[in-house]
């Protein structure tokens, strides 16, 4: 998919952006009068042969903003080639100059509405990622490598230039603060496949999740907290999965301590760029009734049935049942 181009949000309020056109339109239109005044003697008026200075402030309006009517007319080879060099190009600009302005406040501003608009109307089935910061970006990545199309990703993030990175990635982006109801709404989650909150703070992770668990009950949501202390609160606020990146490194230099090669085992398990990876599905017809040590997908490690998870071992993973939820490691294609 092609990349966008970054762009930097204008941190000009619309009124001082529409200021300094309207002023340099002006200034263009002054430098003609003065010009056109100091030179008055090389105009010649057809209507009473006297060129006043009202004269001058009609014939300077009447050339950048048309042709001119021919009434009065430059007669004189200086006051020729000031209108053909000068007015002529600052016609173009100011035409240029109005044109993009309507463009910006008006056509591009009702595009981007209707367009919006569009989007929100069709978007179902997404993965809504709140924060776009260094785990975040990476969790886009994952997705993307592991096959998601990235129009299905919606970022929402607070900072443009965090936006920017995202829209280059090809993703749905919506600046805006995640904690608040109509942000979230207008990025549909309750039609949303997943959530996953990684707003770099964990109070702020913690109230995004209690929101969207307010207004999507039924979505997954995974979060990101950095405090041991904070796993509660957010599972309290919603989360289905909450996920410690600290505790989980100390687990791996843990287990790099005891076999050399159980990280490596352990990162390819995580990373779809891995020889195996996990795979998480419903069971299927022909395996109800089997052993999860049977499945020939991969092999069975957990299943879960009624919000209850159990291992291979256990007695309930000898038959499965309908409804379940079968956790394999599968191989990856080379």
């Amino acid at each position: 998919m092609p990349r966008g181009t970054l762009k930097r949000a204008s941190t000009l309020p619309v009124w001082l952006s529409i200021g300094w056109r309207v002023l340099a339109v002006l200034g263009l239109v002054a430098l003609a009068i003065g010009v056109h005044w100091y030179d008055r003697a090389g105009l010649r008026d057809n209507y009473d042969g006297n060129v006043s200075f009202l004269d001058v402030v009609y014939f300077t309006m009447i050339s950048i903003t048309t042709t001119g009517y021919g009434d009065i007319a430059p007669v004189s080879t200086t006051s020729r080639m000031f209108d053909a060099l000068i007015v002529t190009p600052i016609r173009v600009f100011v035409v240029l100059l109005f044109i993009g302005t309507a463009y910006n406040f008006v056509l591009k501003r009702t595009w981007e509405r209707w367009r919006m608009a569009l989007i929100q109307r069709t978007l179902t089935g997404h993965i809504l990622i709140a924060g776009y910061g260094e785990t975040g970006s990476e969790a886009v990545d994952e997705l993307l490598a592991r096959g998601e199309d990235a129009g299905t990703i919606v970022v929402i993030d607070a900072n443009p230039e965090s936006i920017a990175r995202a829209k280059a990635c090809g993703c749905i982006v919506l600046e805006g603060d995640a904690t608040r109801d109509q942000t979230l709404t207008d990025a549909a989650i309750e039609r949303a496949r997943a959530v996953i909150v990684t707003a770099g703070r964990d109070d702020t992770s913690i109230l995004i999740t209690l929101t969207a668990r307010h207004l999507a009950p039924d979505v997954p949501i995974s979060i990101v907290v950095r405090n041991e202390d904070n796993e509660f609160p957010a599972r309290a606020a919603g989360a289905t999965t909450v996920i410690n990146p600290i505790s989980f490194a100390g687990l791996l230099l843990a287990s790099a301590c005891t076999g050399p090669h159980l990280t490596d085992y352990l990162t390819d398990l995580a990373s779809i760029r891995g020889k195996v990876a996990l795979h998480e599905r419903p069971v299927a017809p022909a395996e109800i009734g089997q052993p999860l040590a049977a499945i020939t997908t991969g092999v069975g490690l957990r299943l879960y049935r009624d919000g209850e998870a159990y291992g291979f071992e256990q007695p309930q993973a000898d038959a499965l049942q309908p409804g379940d939820t079968v956790v394999e490691i599968v191989t990856t294609k080379p």
